[in-house]
């Protein structure tokens, strides 16, 4: 069967292709070729950059020829590259040839043999890869988050004044605020973006061991340390690490998964919570005309979209993990085993974003039910029991506490007529027994 997505083995390219088909110009088998003429393009003109007697000659007017290698790659051109591949059997060196096809068409062939002079595959793949990752996440991460956080801040603010009864263990407990509830998601993911963005995205950029021998055997005479340093950092935007093997320690990487993977916990917790609360009645949706909740129940209206963010994210975490457990390990300089499992980078990041987005769809269904949770408040005045048995504790009356667990273990349903009673039965001053009457369900509900 020809590729489409109906007949895509996975769902990311089939039945969930039109929610992350952007990341594809980042984690596709095209975006890693490009990110690789990237490396190569640029590397190139760095070294010409050098007091190298055989680049000196090369005209800075081919620059922006040769950046338009990569700017203006084409699904044409890639698939050329994909033919070098097929003989050469080796994805790096078949962008290698391709460059230097270019060269000759430019009729710049005097120069090609610098066309990844003294680098090692890795040195492409391990530059490449956290490029392409960095700029997924500026150009798509971050917004998407943002717009997922900017949406939760519109609903706390609305729903700042709504009291709720809260619920610890699933039992009813001292009351909160709807819009407060919300706020604390907001501050879990704010707090975990911040660390993300502050992990670098490092790179390693050494030759066949890390050693940059080649480069020295050749030149002796250059820093190759500072130029490596200057080109991965400044010309790339990344941090190169510094005493590597063949590939890059990927710590950072795996620091960067892992907060992937917190952030995604979060989101499931969110998730599951805007499932319970629907399933409370706190929340109605809005019906979406043509929208079938059940083949066989007409009535239903299932949460689908949390749902499935759930799910998603599950997936995602999944590879976060072996991700950052797997890519830190290699045997001795190298073995392959990062190769095939980075080529996977973008499976989890494409999961978490059908994710997000379902979240968002189904927060944009959600209807507040004010009625339903003014009615939960209303038939648990039990947990107005800790603020009363505080206040007596604040006057000196003598074991509150176990006076209102007494209370509200004895009597089937506890009532305001039933708290009431018990406050005018204690030896209390009247102006304190006023004031334990003026504490509500509806009002006690803190900062």
């Amino acid at each position: 069967m020809d590729l489409n997505t109906l007949s895509a083995i996975s769902p990311i390219d089939g039945r969930y292709r039109s929610k992350v088909q952007e990341l594809g110009a980042y984690f596709s088998e095209f975006g890693l070729i490009k990110y690789r003429l990237y490396v190569e393009i640029e590397y190139f003109i760095a070294l010409c950059q050098l007091p190298l007697p055989q680049l000196k000659s090369f005209p800075d007017k081919m620059f922006n020829r040769l950046r338009e290698i990569y700017q203006e790659l084409n699904l044409q051109d890639a698939m050329i590259l994909k033919e070098y591949e097929s003989v050469t059997n080796h994805d790096v060196k078949a962008v290698e040839y391709f460059v230097k096809k270019k060269f000759e068409e430019l009729e710049l062939q005097q120069f090609s043999e610098f066309v990844h002079f003294g680098l090692t595959s890795q040195d492409i793949n391990n530059t490449a890869v956290p490029a392409s990752l960095k700029d997924s996440m500026n150009i798509e991460y971050y917004p998407l988050m943002d717009g997922l956080i900017g949406k939760l801040v519109k609903f706390a603010r609305e729903w700042s004044a709504i009291p709720m009864l809260a619920r610890t263990h699933g039992q009813p407990a001292s009351p909160t605020r709807l819009g407060k509830e919300i706020r604390v998601f907001i501050e879990r993911l704010e707090i975990q973006l911040a660390d993300l963005k502050q992990i670098p995205f490092s790179a390693k950029f050494g030759g066949a061991t890390g050693n940059l021998n080649a480069h020295k055997v050749a030149y002796p005479a250059i820093n190759w340390i500072d130029f490596a340093n200057r080109f991965v950092n400044e010309i790339l935007g990344l941090k190169r690490s510094q005493t590597t093997t063949q590939i890059d320690h990927y710590d950072q990487l795996a620091a960067l998964l892992d907060c992937f993977r917190r952030i995604n916990t979060i989101l499931i917790d969110l998730a599951r919570d805007m499932w319970t609360y629907i399933s409370m009645e706190y929340f109605k949706q809005k019906i979406v005309a043509g929208e079938v909740g059940s083949s066989a129940m007409p009535h239903k209206v299932n949460p689908i979209d949390f749902e499935n963010a759930e799910g998603n994210l599950g997936m995602a975490n999944a590879l976060y993990e072996h991700l950052a457990a797997k890519l830190p390990i290699s045997r001795l300089q190298r073995d392959l085993t990062d190769s095939t499992v980075l080529r996977n980078i973008g499976v989890p990041i494409a999961h978490s974003f059908i994710a997000v987005k379902s979240l968002m769809k189904g927060l944009d269904k959600l209807i507040v039910n004010e009625q339903k949770i003014k009615d939960d408040l209303d038939h648990n005045w039990a947990v107005v029991a800790e603020a009363i048995q505080t206040i007596l504790r604040r006057e000196g009356y003598p074991r509150p506490f176990e006076a209102l667990k007494q209370l509200t273990r004895t009597h089937q349903e506890i009532t305001r007529e039933t708290l009431w009673a018990f406050i005018d039965s204690l030896d209390l001053d009247e102006q304190v027994r006023n004031e334990i009457k003026q504490v509500t369900p509806q009002n006690y509900t803190g900062f």
